[in-house]
C-alpha cells in the first residue's frame, strides 16, 4: 500500500489549505484514515481521523472547529481541509491508514505517507 500526501504549502495566518492523501496498491475495505503532524523539535502528534465510509471523524482539540477531514471512497483519497490556520499549525503533515479501530496513536496505523510541509506565516 502506498500513500501519497499532497497539498501543503506556505500560507498566511488565517488562510486555508486542503491536504490530500491518495492510497494505492492494495485492496481496500473499510479503514481509518488518519492525519498526524510533526513540528520542528517536537514529537509527531495526532490531528484528525475518519473512516473510509465517511463516518466517525474526530479531531485533536487543537484543531477542532478549524480542520475537517473527509474522504472520497471511490478515489481512495482522504482530505484534510484546514481553515483559520495559525503559525502553530506549521509542521510536516502525514497521512496514515489503519484498521477501523485505529485511534489517535501512531502505533494504530499500518501505512504512512511521506509527509507534506505546511508553513503558516504570521
Amino acid at each position: 500500500v502506498q500513500l501519497q500526501a499532497s497539498g501543503g504549502g506556505l500560507v498566511q495566518a488565517g488562510g486555508s489549505l486542503r491536504l490530500s492523501c491518495a492510497a494505492s496498491g492494495g485492496t481496500f475495505g473499510t479503514y481509518r484514515a488518519g492525519w498526524f503532524r510533526q513540528a520542528p523539535g517536537k514529537e509527531r502528534e495526532f490531528v484528525a481521523a475518519i473512516l473510509s465510509n465517511g463516518y466517525s471523524p474526530y479531531y485533536a482539540d487543537s484543531v477542532k472547529g478549524r480542520f475537517t477531514s473527509s474522504r472520497d471512497k471511490a478515489k481512495n483519497t482522504a482530505y484534510l481541509q484546514m481553515n483559520s490556520l495559525k503559525p502553530e499549525d506549521t509542521a510536516v503533515y502525514y497521512c496514515a491508514v489503519g484498521p477501523i479501530g485505529a485511534g489517535p496513536q501512531e502505533k494504530d496505523y499500518d501505512y504512512w505517507g511521506q509527509g507534506t510541509q505546511v508553513t503558516v506565516s504570521s
